[in-house]
């Protein structure tokens, strides 16, 4: 019973150990590309974590065919669109403006612009309707001696 609670605290321990990914570069701008590049792309079944970051199979994948294609002197550019290619601008965490995003990228400037129109149009409004009352409440000169005479009177 010993030798079997033992053998299984040691493969439990084993799946703790999980592979970590060691790549050999032939320079430091390889090397530095590299981590650039897994860090700017996002995981396609993590959602929110980048290739770096990410334990999922296919992000063991994706940076083994990032190695791979930086082996084979590929440009950060031609990796980036390989790579949007196959997963869509959802690796992207910074997606290119298209027409299929570009709503996205104009539409909160064009909710800034149209508030701004609406607050300029309620303040003109307003101040139009503050100027027409003033200058109906302003009193002709008949109506000007008719209220001094009843504060005269109020005073008497």
């Amino acid at each position: 019973m010993f030798r079997f609670l033992l053998l299984l605290m040691l493969f439990s321990l084993n799946s703790a150990y999980a592979a970590i990914d060691t790549y050999e570069f032939k320079d430091a701008d390889k090397q530095a590309r590299f981590h650039d590049l897994v860090a700017d792309l996002r995981c396609p079944k993590c959602q929110n974590q980048n290739l770096a970051d990410s334990n999922a199979a296919i992000a063991q994948d994706l940076r083994q065919k990032i190695y791979e294609m930086l082996d084979a002197e590929r440009s950060n550019s031609e990796i980036i669109d390989y790579m949007v290619a196959r997963y869509g601008d959802f690796v992207l965490y910074e997606p290119r403006f298209n027409s299929q995003n570009a709503i996205l990228w104009l539409g909160p400037f064009v909710l800034l612009i149209a508030g701004l129109l609406v607050v300029i149009f309620l303040v003109r409004q307003r101040s139009k309707k503050n100027t027409s009352e003033d200058s109906s409440m302003a009193l002709d000169a008949q109506q000007q001696k008719s209220l001094q005479k009843v504060l005269n009177k109020d005073k008497k």
